[in-house]
């Protein structure tokens, strides 16, 4: 095999194990961070310098300025957080890129295949979840090493070719070129980090002359543009989103190409004082080092900016990409759920509850519909109206059978990922239990309705006493599955036991309406033909009875919807913008 594609093979290979080794540890991390994912997210809806640090402190985590990104968008898409808070966010996730570079630039080289052997002895032997995941991240670590020492080794014959050699001399000498490098590069590779560990990696090798081949004023404008390149996963993320979420990634975009079009004047007296902060040495040996402090100054120095001016990129990216009023809502559509954010488990889990709290609601207004329309059943003049409301709950129901199979499918994605902990996926199954009983509650409102349809059609016309006894009856429903959906979304015991007395009432409800019924029939007040059609209804009841009682039992058994949002009061505080 030639030179030239053992460099290239052992280039690519070496760059697949730094990525293989920073995803798995960044999985390692959230597994092992578990629920203290969401302390720290919770922080997202604080204040800008709070969402600053959080972001900071996620994508440590994470690994990723890219995917703490996506996630903001998603955040942002599903209203959970506001534009100014996404932005902060994303300023501190400039930050916390740079803890990946600042890893890299200790020369671990003699302990990598130590820390590799004992984080697979730790994950491969230990049987308690938390250890394994912590054996996996150190593993990772260690791959993580391998794959820049195998970049690094293939990259020391380039040093000494002249055609090569004078080609970075040109991007060294011309710092345009040199942002188009690192940008595209980014863009090729899909990691910031991946590019700068490949960019710290190459500066580190002697030229002719027996200095760095590429020097810190070389690296720099090439640094630049690997921060511009890594803003296109952002802008590919928003693809299909809201118009905040848009307005996101937009921001990403305006924070590191601002920061670009000035630091690139400064390259000379930004190099000297990168060097002033950085230990002194031989260049080779500390010029990983200036490269990973040139990178967390620089995002430092625009984090600082952006955060004083920050109502001005908040007026910069909605003047950009302005508001449309007038814009149907799609019921059937989901209006939370994120693919984009189903490796971040915490923040994926969130969506979800405010998916099924959505359904909830549309069940809520079923329910209410059905009873209105069982008031209006033997009230003239209510045909018109009734029609209206008949269709509405039709639609309403097409609509949770849509959403339903978008929720089911999303959280089997989460489940397959394998990014879930134990406590997680066991939360989430008690969830899928409860989501099935809410949506089964909205099939049921929507049977009653064809039902009472079917009376109107067929011109069946029940006693006063029926219908004050089915009026009853749904009263008690409805009552029941708000003080349910309550009761799961905050513990209240209160809740419980108003549900605990309903649930005896409507047994009577039951038992007394379909005695009365029969007695009706056989005094002949009720045509016989009319008892299909009736107990039909009587049997949605009893099963909206059964579910809300299943509910019940949930919230009893401490199923909370609470324990999975990050932050358990920030449904409207979470949406005004905070300055």
């Amino acid at each position: 095999m030639s030179s030239a594609l053992v460099t290239i093979f052992g280039l690519i290979g070496g760059l697949a194990l730094f990525l293989f080794g920073m995803n798995m540890m960044s999985e390692g991390l959230q597994k092992a961070a578990g629920e203290k994912m969401k302390q720290i997210l919770r922080i997202l809806t604080k204040n800008r310098i709070l969402g600053v640090i959080a972001g900071a402190l996620v994508t440590a985590v994470l690994q990723s300025s890219s995917a703490t990104t996506v996630m903001a968008i998603g955040f942002v898409s599903a209203g959970l957080i506001s534009l100014p808070q996404a932005i902060s966010v994303i300023f501190g996730a400039n930050i916390g890129t740079t803890i990946t570079a600042q890893i890299i630039a200790f020369k671990i080289s003699d302990y990598i295949y130590a820390i590799i052997f004992i984080g697979f002895i730790v994950s491969f032997v230990c049987k308690s979840e938390k250890i394994k995941n912590i054996g996996q991240t150190i593993f990772a670590f260690g791959v993580l090493f391998l794959g820049i020492e195998t970049m690094g080794s293939v990259m020391k014959p380039l040093a000494s070719s002249p055609v090569f050699t004078d080609m970075i001399a040109r991007v060294a000498d011309i710092p345009v070129l040199g942002v188009v490098v690192g940008a595209v590069m980014t863009l090729v590779v899909q990691s910031s980090s991946a590019t700068i560990a490949v960019l710290q990696n190459f500066a580190s090798q002697a030229g002719a002359d027996g200095h760095s081949i590429l020097g810190l004023t070389g690296a720099i404008p090439i640094l630049l543009g690997d921060n511009i390149g890594t803003t296109i996963t952002a802008l590919l993320a928003c693809i299909g989103q809201s118009r905040d979420a848009k307005r996101t990634a937009v921001a990403h975009s305006i924070f590191n190409i601002s920061g670009a079009l000035l630091f690139i004047w400064f390259i000379k007296p930004f190099a000297k004082l990168v060097e002033l902060i950085s230990p002194s040495g031989d260049e080779l040996d500390v010029i990983s080092r200036q490269i990973a402090n040139a990178h967390t100054l620089f995002n430092l120095t625009m984090t600082i900016i952006w955060v004083i001016f920050l109502g001005l990129m908040v007026k910069i990216v909605t003047t950009l990409i302005k508001d449309k009023k007038g814009d149907a809502i799609d019921l059937s559509k989901p209006r939370y759920l994120d693919h984009n954010v189903l490796s971040q488990p915490a923040a994926a889990l969130q969506l979800v509850v405010k998916e099924v709290q959505n359904c909830s609601d549309i069940v809520k207004g079923m329910l209410s519909n059905v009873l209105s329309v069982i008031k209006n059943a033997s009230a003239s003049g209510g045909k018109s109206k009734d029609n209206k409301t008949l269709a509405e709950i039709q639609k309403s129901d097409t609509a949770l059978k849509n959403l339903h199979t978008e929720v089911e499918d999303y959280l089997a994605e989460l489940f397959s990922s394998g990014a879930l902990t134990e406590l997680q996926a066991a939360q989430t199954a008690k969830l899928m239990y409860v989501y099935g009983d809410i949506c089964r509650m909205g099939v049921l409102s929507a049977e009653m309705a064809n039902a009472i349809k079917e009376k109107r059609e067929k011109k069946y016309v029940y006693s006063k006493d029926a219908m004050d006894n089915l009026e009853s009856s749904m009263s008690c429903i409805e009552g029941m599955y708000e003080h349910a959906i309550s009761a799961l979304s905050t513990g209240d015991k209160q809740s419980i036991d108003i549900l605990l007395s309903h649930k005896d009432e409507l047994l009577d409800l039951d038992l007394e309406m379909r005695k009365n019924h029969l007695q009706r029939v056989n005094s002949g007040t009720c045509d016989k033909k009319m008892s299909a059609s009736f107990m039909r209804i009587l049997h949605c009841i009893d099963r909206m009875g059964n579910s809300c009682v299943n509910l019940t039992d949930s919230a009893i058994n401490d199923t909370k919807l609470s324990y999975f949002m990050i932050d358990e009061g920030n449904s409207e505080a979470a949406l005004q913008p905070q300055y």
